[in-house]
């Protein structure tokens, strides 16, 4: 039985970490005001919440089987207050803070009529910390860190985050820039009627 939960457990963790990155990815497009092709801003938008639902739920069954695994030794506890855990106690306590931080954004996108916008999107950014510190308790506390099956899902994770983070910064400075364009030098006029 254990070793079914730890695979359970490892799985479900690596299908949560690809979710979520594709969630973040999904969060940058949506935010750019770019159009995915045959969904729109709505149907963009739509995608983003129901991949990070589902990745959230994975995460969820991550959660319980390894509290159940008698290998993984956590407790309740040790999802909620980091650095505590038994086994790598680092590298799991950098998963209860990306624990923490899923928690307050399912939170606050739950409550974001009731506590606006402005407080939504404060929390929401908080996935910018949550995801490296997922992917930095995948590779220090997963037992296939060394695999290059799992070496290659990281590399494709952190690309294209990386590539969707690097993309919005480009089209941002674009934005800024389109707004508030330098004022066009004025080249001196010639004087009329001066002799020289």
């Amino acid at each position: 039985m254990d070793e079914a939960l730890w695979a359970l457990g490892r799985g479900t963790g690596v299908v949560g970490l690809v979710l979520f990155s594709l969630a973040v990815v999904g969060g940058i497009v949506v935010r750019s005001g770019a159009p995915l092709p045959g969904l729109g801003r709505f149907g963009a938008a739509r995608l983003h919440r129901d991949i990070a639902l589902l990745a959230t739920v994975f995460i969820g069954i991550h959660l319980v089987s390894l509290l159940f695994d008698s290998y993984a030794q956590l407790d309740v506890v040790d999802f909620f207050v980091p650095f505590l855990a038994a086994y790598r106690p680092v590298w799991l306590g950098l998963g209860t803070l990306a624990i923490d931080l899923v928690l307050a954004v399912v939170v606050t996108a739950l409550l974001r009529h009731r506590i606006g916008a402005r407080v939504f999107r404060f929390v929401h950014r908080g996935t910018y910390l949550l995801w490296p510190l997922a992917l930095a308790h995948a590779i220090g506390a997963g037992t296939d860190a060394a695999e290059p099956w799992f070496l290659a899902t990281v590399a494709a994770c952190a690309v294209a985050v990386v590539a969707a983070v690097s993309w919005r910064l480009v089209l941002r400075a674009r934005e800024r820039r389109a707004a508030d364009p330098v004022a066009p030098v004025e080249r001196p006029r010639a004087r009329v009627g001066v002799a020289s």
